[in-house]
């Protein structure tokens, strides 16, 4: 097991809870790897690592008892290379956190990723856009023969990974029981901060390694432009109000999936959720926008990191 920590973090969650998983303690390495660079860390923490199978989880992450062991099962197959499942908000989240957690477990908000924020469907093979970093387990050795995260990425690391490892006829399952409890950021300034951090790392993956997979996520962006356009298409273009109309057609389907989450989350909170929804957009598209011409240095150019790794003790607390 791989937890990514901060230098100075006294408590780290996943690692209590690790101790408490159903699998046998002398089978379980935990290994704490702190630093400020996550990709560098989980890099450290790999080749120092013992076993076959590793566990990624992020220092917050709570995994259910038995997501291990269910986890583990999956790879009987040899072709599976990794398995992981979703992130769900605790049920004693506060309100906010809970809107937070309905908006990336919607449909329009983050498409077939929203199966890394909720339980979708039935356990099957999958691909990066549903697996998550903070959940997920990996064999080691087709990590290491690919040399890794590319320490270049955060986030997306995983991603591009992931990818790689589906072009050498690897395959990634998902399975919607294998869960960690993890809360949303507590702040809208907090969760705004993460979508234009989504859109820049997806835009920095496209770059570093373009796939056919990644084309959908140029919606957002296009989005964004067309928002930007709209006030002198209106004014200068011949028919101007016809340009209006994708718009109102946007406006109904925000509708439609506030609509679809009174189910699952309640009159109040789906109404919340609608302008989060379209923030996510918005934020997503424009990170993604920068993240198209952030510098990114080769490795040559990358100052070494420091890492320090921590096993901690498994078994019961």
């Amino acid at each position: 097991m791989l937890i990514a920590a901060r230098p100075d973090q006294a408590e780290v969650r996943a690692a209590i809870a690790a101790r408490t998983l159903d699998y046998p303690a002398d089978r379980l390495e935990i290994l704490l790897a702190r630093g400020q660079q996550p990709s560098a860390q989980r890099n450290a923490g790999l080749r120092t690592a013992r076993g076959d199978l590793v566990y990624f989880l992020d220092d917050d992450s709570v995994p259910e008892p038995g997501s291990l062991r269910r986890a583990a099962a999956h790879f009987a197959d040899p072709r599976i290379q990794m398995v992981g499942g979703p992130n769900l908000c605790p049920a004693d989240a506060p309100a906010l956190e809970q809107v937070f957690a309905l908006v990336l477990a919607s449909w329009l908000a983050f498409g077939p990723s929203r199966a890394r924020y909720s339980r979708v469907g039935q356990a099957r093979p999958s691909s990066e856009k549903e697996l998550i970093l903070c959940n997920l387990i990996a064999r080691r050795e087709p990590l290491l023969e690919l040399g890794g995260f590319n320490e270049a990425l955060y986030p997306n690391e995983e991603n591009a990974l992931m990818d790689e490892l589906q072009k050498r006829g690897g395959t990634l399952l998902y399975d919607p029981e294998i869960v960690v409890e993890r809360r949303p950021r507590s702040s809208l300034r907090a969760f705004a901060k993460m979508l234009r951090t989504y859109g820049r790392g997806r835009a920095e993956q496209f770059r570093e390694c373009p796939t056919f997979g990644s084309a959908p996520n140029f919606v957002p962006p296009l989005f964004c432009l067309y928002l930007v356009a709209l006030p002198f298409l209106v004014g200068l273009a011949p028919g101007r109000w016809f340009w209006t109309l994708p718009l109102a057609l946007y406006g109904l389907t925000v509708l439609l999936q506030a609509a679809a989450l009174v189910p699952i989350g309640g009159l109040l909170r789906s109404a919340a959720a609608v302008p989060l929804v379209v923030l996510t957009h918005i934020l997503y598209g424009y990170g993604f926008w920068r993240g198209l011409f952030t510098r990114l240095k080769p490795p040559e150019q990358r100052a070494p990191v420091p890492v320090v790794l921590e096993r901690v003790e498994s078994g019961s607390p």
